[in-house]
């Protein structure tokens, strides 16, 4: 089994800002601006209405539509969707990543995105300010979420079906190299969990360094450049792991511990 580590949510460039972990844990990654059919309006999690938070957590700031991927979360919507199923879809160089490194049935994505705790002030949300404790006042890049590989759809006729995905339809589904991602029903080294999922917080889901930029990483063995797909190296200037530029798809071969680490990222310590 491949383990892909996949960069979604805000980021500096698209949004901004950090993906908020609220008081309670949830882990509520911000779909990253686009000209989608959804908008931040439209979108509400444990009553939270995502234009709403945003507007508390960056005053001033307009945001509108959005790209929902990958989507994993029942009842986002606050419209429904009938019908609704997770998927996860993919396109252009961050596809061929994935079909080039031979990402199939089986394989398991861990979505990831950068994280900061928040509070709750007077007027609403807030960050809670740098300093003190590293995961409590901290940049984080985080797991947040999971989908073990059941089916690749490639037919534009069958992506569409997954009408409120944003790759079932405009340019996406016209797209040479668009794919739609659909889960296994459960997991296959454990049945009793679903195949696709959200995380709350928790520090074994933390991938960034202790007092280190977010972008830094525990090296953890199979995370090394030599089990990763492509020509990647360490950047990291001293201790830690750090993979430079601007990329979405990290495919891990199998090796030693990682699945593992991938396990109990998802079900807890065994």
């Amino acid at each position: 089994m491949k383990v892909i580590l996949s960069r979604k949510g805000f980021d500096a460039a698209n949004g901004g800002c950090p993906s908020p972990i609220l008081p309670d844990g949830t882990l509520l990654s911000l779909p990253i601006p686009s000209e989608d059919r959804d908008s931040y309006a439209d979108l509400s999690c444990r009553g939270l209405n995502y234009a709403e938070l945003l507007g508390q957590l960056r005053p001033g700031k307009s945001f509108s539509y959005c790209h929902v991927d990958p989507d994993l979360r029942p009842g986002l919507r606050t419209a429904g969707t009938a019908g609704w199923k997770p998927a996860f879809g993919q396109t252009d160089a961050a596809q061929g990543v994935l079909s080039n490194a031979g990402v199939e049935q089986g394989d398991l994505f861990l979505f990831f995105g950068w994280f900061r705790q928040t509070e709750q002030g007077p007027e609403g949300y807030r960050y809670v300010p740098r300093g003190g404790d590293f995961l409590r006042g901290g940049d984080l890049h985080v797991i947040y979420g999971y989908l073990q590989i059941g089916e690749i759809l490639t037919d534009p006729e069958k992506i569409a079906q997954y009408r409120w995905h944003p790759h079932a339809g405009g340019e996406l589904l016209r797209h040479r190299a668009n794919a739609l991602y659909l889960p296994t029903e459960r997991l296959s080294w454990n049945p009793e969990k679903k195949g696709w999922g959200v995380l709350d917080f928790r520090a074994d889901r933390v991938l960034t360094m202790e007092n280190r930029p977010r972008g830094t990483w525990n090296a953890k063995p199979f995370l090394m450049p030599e089990h990763v797909y492509g020509n990647r190296k360490n950047s990291a200037r001293g201790e830690g792991l750090y993979y430079a530029g601007i990329w979405q798809e990290l495919v891990l071969e199998e090796s030693e511990g990682l699945l593992a680490w991938a396990g109990s990222v998802i079900d807890g310590p065994g």
